[in-house]
């Protein structure tokens, strides 16, 4: 999902396919942007997009409603959809490309917007450097890579930072890392950097490799007793595998 500043003519074009009952969102290349089941469109399908979700661990669940949740890069709209209709969440998606969009409307069941779901047009970069949303966002789940899926389109230091800023009190920033030409030690060191070595956690990285990374405004680090316990009500209440992720989870330090 393109997010640096580019004329729309240079957008790449929008367009999908199925396998079974998976739907996969493509930016005119054979790379996978996002995914939906056709018969659960609201649930979501993929291992590394279930991990996003991981900021749950850390929030007592039932604030969870009142809380507001932001994707930078929409994607199939699988983040949006689920934080939207399955937790209840204000949520706001921001796009560069408005084909995304389109096609999250026709083909990947993103609804209209509404008084909790506003999908805005704009530059993820010029976003979250800007003052309006500092301090509001609870969950940020940062996925921003362009047609060819080769590296994260914005990963510097400073944009973390910016990403940081966004954050209330005790929010999260989940990061989607994967490219063939990206390295990851190298985003990470940017992260930490930006955060602090105690607020960062990371999955290992899932079979088609893609590694989340966690950040936390403020570094907590919670017990595995008292994740076990998140675990176990994430996965009751909204069929995470958050117990799985206990697993391949862990702080950076």
């Amino acid at each position: 999902m393109k997010a640096a500043k580019t004329r729309p003519a240079e957008l790449p074009e929008v367009n999908f396919s199925d396998y079974g009952d998976a739907r996969y969102l493509h930016l005119g290349t054979e790379w996978v942007q996002g995914s939906m089941r056709r018969t659960k469109p609201f649930d979501l399908h993929l291992e590394y997009v279930q991990r996003m979700m991981a900021w749950l661990l850390f929030v007592d669940a039932d604030t969870v409603a009142e809380r507001h949740a932001m994707q930078l890069g929409l994607g199939a709209a699988s983040l949006t959809k689920f934080c939207w209709r399955k937790l209840r969440m204000r949520t706001t998606a921001i796009e560069l490309n408005p084909q995304v969009v389109a096609a999250c409307r026709l083909w990947f069941r993103l609804p209209e917007d509404d008084e909790r779901l506003s999908v805005v047009l704009g530059d993820a970069g010029e976003v979250v450097a800007h003052e309006h949303w500092r301090g509001e966002v609870d969950a940020l789940q940062v996925d921003l890579y362009d047609h060819q899926a080769a590296a994260p389109v914005l990963d510097s230091q400073a944009f973390y930072a910016d990403c940081r800023r966004l954050l209330t009190a005790d929010g999260c920033m989940t990061v989607n890392l994967f490219g063939r030409d990206a390295s990851y030690e190298r985003s990470l060191a940017r992260i930490v950097a930006a955060f602090g070595e105690d607020c960062v956690w990371a999955f290992r990285p899932t079979r088609e490799g893609n590694t989340i990374v966690l950040a936390l405004r403020e570094a907590r680090h919670p017990v595995r007793g008292e994740l076990a316990r998140q675990a176990e009500i994430i996965e009751t209440r909204w069929g995470l595998p958050a117990r799985k992720w206990l697993r391949v989870f862990k702080p950076v330090r």
